[in-house]
């Protein structure tokens, strides 16, 4: 099992550029799926001790990856938020194969224009705003990520970048 983790701020467009990578390892016939990991902990309300339910992600993220295994899937391709180092290594070893990580970035005023867009008229916007400067900040010193791509730029370039930085990780080809 090989498996691919897009990560980066809220709002660089990890989601999107997952799916994109998705729809090329459709086009090359490579048995995969794709995985939004906010999908995975979307519940109401998060215990005390793990505000954005952590555990509870990593406890169905190993559920759905050993029923994806056995029908075949070869590649994983996960977006989602990773914060440290050691939260990299909690997913890795729930995937039980190899985990390369790409870090998304795009310039803030980028990023607060696509939140802008995305959550018009929430009452949240502010926050996601502010959550995806904190994780920009945190993200110069965590070292979390294998290679960053830039992430402004339309999604299947971005996707296309990222694809290449893996395959030249993994050295070898998609299928």
């Amino acid at each position: 099992m090989k498996a691919l983790l897009i990560t980066g701020p809220v709002g660089v467009g990890k989601t999107s550029v997952a799916e994109a990578v998705g729809d090329r390892l459709s086009g090359v016939g490579v048995p995969h799926a794709v995985i939004d990991l906010d999908w995975l902990s979307a519940c109401w309300p998060p215990p005390p001790d793990d505000p954005f339910h952590f555990e509870l992600q990593l406890r169905n993220l190993e559920a759905v990856v050993r029923n994806y295994v056995e029908v075949g899937v070869q590649r994983i391709v996960l977006a989602g938020v990773v914060e440290s180092r050691e939260e990299r290594a909690r997913y890795a070893s729930v995937i039980g194969g190899k985990l390369n990580v790409c870090r998304l970035k795009a310039d803030l005023p980028v990023i607060r224009e696509r939140l802008a867009r995305r959550h018009q008229g929430d009452a949240d916007l502010r926050w996601h705003v502010e959550r995806a400067e904190e994780l920009e900040r945190q993200y110069t010193s965590s070292w979390v990520e294998d290679y960053v791509v830039r992430a402004d730029q339309p999604v299947t370039e971005v996707a296309e970048d990222v694809i290449s930085w893996w395959l030249a990780v993994e050295r070898q080809p998609l299928n």
